[in-house]
């Protein structure tokens, strides 16, 4: 290895992981001593026996044989001397003397160092002992200095942390006081924000109303109004001008987005207003949906037939619903090659030899409504026949056609495409017409049989055995639906389930609901009595539900709403109705907020174990938009308390009788985006409930004030100057009100189209015709209200002996006539 003292170290550290030396002494030392004749041979053979034997097991003599090794003596340190015959000159006399002497010296020297220190230690110990002394009184003082000073370290410590922790009070309380201050500000300038808010709100209202008295005052007159400089500067800067704008400079892109939202009136009135909105009206693709049914009392069948065959090739989309049509008329649309979808429900007129001429001529139709008509088996004929894309079909109230109608739809191409179909009310139809149904049309994806009573299990179960598709079904009225109808759609992916006044369906039929359906995302059962708290606990675990309506389920109560909330079902819920479900109570309502936050709808309607504490809980849910809390025990506080509530827009508080005025007030001016509010059944609210939503929320679209006898003619003026937007509104009931308030209506609320004044006899008969030609839908009568409403005809309430007195025979079986726009008034 001398030779390898400047090799680099990767060599040196790779000749000693591998043994090379050792391998080379063990085979010179071999050839050495054995000497034999063929070299080479030997050392493969000894290379062989070192592999077997392994690098570690190396003897300098193992390539010898045993009876040629050597002999020699442990003190030699090599063997190099014996090999070349120079063992006798090993160990000579000089080197033992040389040896011995350092021995004997070696040893002389430590014991008389040891012997000197020992005699010199005890000469000077008297000389030692007083520096020894003074060295333990250092160090014990310093270890008394040590204890002191580590307790007054801990002292100091300990103090300074108190102090630190004092300093951060200081602060804290600072802060908060500075908070305090800031919020206190802060809530003021909110208050006199607030405050000159509702000012501005009450002066624009007061000069809003003085503008429509003035416009009503000049309007009866027949002259213009004359407004003096000085109103009009204080109008305008309340008010404010309205810009012009000539909506014929906008791309026809927008036009079309405003003409959209026309009826087929209003786009014929814009047409006359000059050329350039005529030129509008006249976009191509303003025509691809027509509407008839909107204007059917005053539209003629020659209008009808140039209007189709001027837009032919436009027209997309037909309406006919409820219009009297006679045969040339049905024959013009047959000249529609391009229609797609045709509603011609409610035709009186309609006929075979009509649905022929459509037939021939639209052969794209994809949707077709042929609900309450006459139509026969000639007419199913004539589906599968022409309609061979027809993927929507309603044949709902049509009873004359038979079970070997509904097989020829297996014929010709047949309605193999057909997806949807509603068959409510055609109690013809038997099992066997079930069995038709299936064989034609086993794509079905969507089925409603609605007012039904014949349809029963065996129904079902013939429709389910070859339509494995279907994934809604709607069955309001089938009293006779069992648990095994559900049992037998466990073949089918549902997704929408909805039953209504079923008495039959129990408890079993929500666990085969949440073990077969986990994909369901809408559950409709309405009116179901047999249904309790464990249903609510079968459905919690289905992760894709956002629609459960469970109303008039009486035998629900808070634990089966508990159970419902701890399932992972909570978190995708967006609309929960449990009307009626009487054993309700904040209880299990004030779970939601945590439960809930994505619920959008809610309706705890007659829930009357609802308090002012579960509506406290009810305002956290943020994402709300809409609540029916009709019935419930909600007061004066409870509505201050929803106000807080920004988002809000439908609420309903019907037949809440601890609700007043100032309440109402209170939940008005925190709620400004309010569209929709029911206060029906309140006797005890006033016209201030109008002046408030009129001051405040003026984009009301739909108000009901039913059974509020106190509300007056000078309130609804209000409510016709500033809500211009309202499209339903219910006054029966209102007992004061006069034929003054239709004409505001007409003047003030534009967009009005439903409007129910039932129990209104201070309004005339001939007031109510002349306004049904306005709106879309009435309903008017002029008797006096019921007894269950609670008061008599001038709004005074009942005596308690009238109001528990049983009604008779007559009153049970009076009908108050009910005018609607769609009929012709007589």
């Amino acid at each position: 290895m001398a030779s390898l003292r400047k090799a680099s170290p990767r060599l040196r550290n790779y000749f000693k992981q591998n043994y090379i030396p050792q391998v080379c002494e063990v085979l010179l030392c071999g050839l050495l001593v054995t000497c034999p004749q063929d070299p080479l041979r030997y050392l493969e053979e000894m290379i062989i026996t070192i592999m077997k034997n392994g690098l570690e097991s190396l003897l300098w003599d193992m390539c010898i044989d045993p009876a040629m090794k050597p002999k020699i003596r442990r003190l030699s340190e090599t063997y190099l001397e014996q090999l070349f015959g120079l063992d006798d000159q090993l160990m000579t006399p000089e080197l033992m003397i040389k040896a011995c002497t350092f021995y004997t010296g070696r040893l002389v020297k430590t014991h008389f160092c040891s012997w000197k220190d020992l005699r010199i230690s005890r000469t000077n110990e008297d000389e030692i002992l007083p520096e020894k002394k003074e060295r333990a009184i250092n160090y014990n003082n310093f270890r008394l200095q040590k204890y002191v000073f580590h307790h007054w370290h801990s002292y100091v410590k300990a103090r300074k942390e108190q102090l630190k922790d004092i300093l951060l009070r200081i602060q804290q309380i600072f802060h908060y006081n500075k908070l305090i201050n800031i919020l206190i500000k802060w809530r003021d300038k909110a208050r006199q924000k607030y405050q000159k808010r509702a000012d501005e709100l009450l002066l624009k209202h007061e000069l809003q109303l003085r503008k429509w008295r003035n416009n009503i005052k000049y309007r009866r007159a027949g002259e213009e109004q004359v407004i003096p400089p000085e109103q009009n500067l204080l109008e305008d800067a309340f008010v404010g001008e309205i810009p012009e704008c000539d909506i014929s400079q906008l791309p026809e892109r927008a036009v079309l987005q405003i003409f959209f939202y026309l009826s087929l009136r209003d786009v014929v009135t814009c047409g006359q207003v000059c050329h350039s909105w005529m030129s509008m009206t006249q976009i191509g693709s303003l025509w691809n949906h027509i509407d008839f049914s909107t204007v059917k009392n005053m539209i003629t069948d020659k209008y009808i037939v140039s209007t189709l065959q001027r837009w032919r090739l436009n027209v997309l989309c037909l309406n006919f619903r409820g219009c009297l049509l006679r045969l040339k008329t049905m024959r013009s649309v047959g000249l529609c090659k391009n229609l797609q979808e045709l509603n011609v429900s409610d035709c009186p007129t309609l006929t075979d030899e009509s649905m022929r001429y459509i037939s021939e001529g639209c052969s794209g139709v994809l949707y077709l409504n042929l609900s309450n008509t006459t139509i026969t088996n000639r007419t199913m004929r004539l589906l599968p026949r022409h309609f061979h894309n027809l993927q929507n079909l309603s044949l709902a109230y049509c009873r004359k056609f038979t079970d070997k109608g509904l097989q020829y739809l297996n014929l010709g191409n047949g309605c193999h495409k057909l997806i949807y179909l509603d068959l409510s009310g055609c109690t013809q139809i038997s099992v066997q017409g079930f069995r038709n149904i299936a064989d034609s049309c086993s794509r079905i994806m969507h089925l409603t049989i609605n007012d039904m009573p014949t349809l029963t299990d065996n129904c079902v179960k013939a429709l389910v055995e070859k339509c494995p598709h279907i994934t809604s079904v709607v069955f309001i009225g089938a009293p006779h639906i069992s648990d095994c109808a559900f049992k037998a759609l466990s073949t089918c992916n549902l997704k929408k389930i909805q039953f209504e006044g079923n008495k039959r369906i129990t408890d079993a039929c929500f666990k085969s609901i949440g073990k077969h359906y986990p994909n369901i995302s809408h559950i409709y059962m309405v009116d179901c009595k047999r249904i309790t708290d464990g249903s609510l606990k079968s459905l919690s675990s289905l992760k894709r539900l956002r629609v459960l309506n469970l109303a008039n389920c009486v035998r629900i109560g808070d634990m089966g709403l508990q159970y419902f909330l701890d399932g992972p079902v909570r978190t995708r819920i967006r609309e929960l109705n449990l009307s009626n479900c009487i054993q309700l109570g904040d209880a299990s309502i004030v779970k939601l907020p945590e439960c809930c936050p994505n619920l959008n709808y809610l309706s705890l309607r007659n829930c009357e174990y609802v308090t002012d504490i579960g509506i406290e809980s009810i305002i956290n849910i943020i994402s709300l938009i809409s609540v029916d809390l009709s019935g419930t025990s909600i007061s004066n506080e409870g509505l201050m308390i929803l106000s807080r509530h920004k988002k809000l827009k439908e609420v309903s508080l019907s037949e809440c009788n601890k609700i007043t005025n100032i309440g109402i007030q209170a939940f008005c001016k925190g709620i400004l985006f309010l569209e929709h509010l029911d206060v029906s059944y309140c006797p005890q609210l006033s016209d201030e409930l109008i002046t408030a939503l009129a001051i405040y929320c003026i984009n009301l679209t739909s108000l009901n004030i039913a059974g509020c006898p106190k509300i007056t003619d000078s309130a609804m003026e209000v409510l016709s100057a500033k809500c211009h937007y309202l499209h339903i509104l219910d006054i029966s009931g209102c007992v004061l009100l006069t034929d003054q308030i239709l004409e505001n209506l007409q003047i003030g609320c534009k967009q009005l189209r439903i409007l129910k004044m039932r129990y209104c006899r201070h309004i005339s008969k001939e007031a109510a015709e002349k306004m049904s030609s306005i709106v879309q839908q009435q309903e008017y009568s002029p008797n006096d209200p019921p007894l269950w409403f609670g008061y008599d005809c001038e709004g005074k309430p009942l005596r308690e002996q009238q109001d528990t007195a049983p009604l008779t025979d007559t009153e049970l079986t009076v009908k108050e006539p009910t005018y609607n726009s769609e009929e012709e008034v007589v």
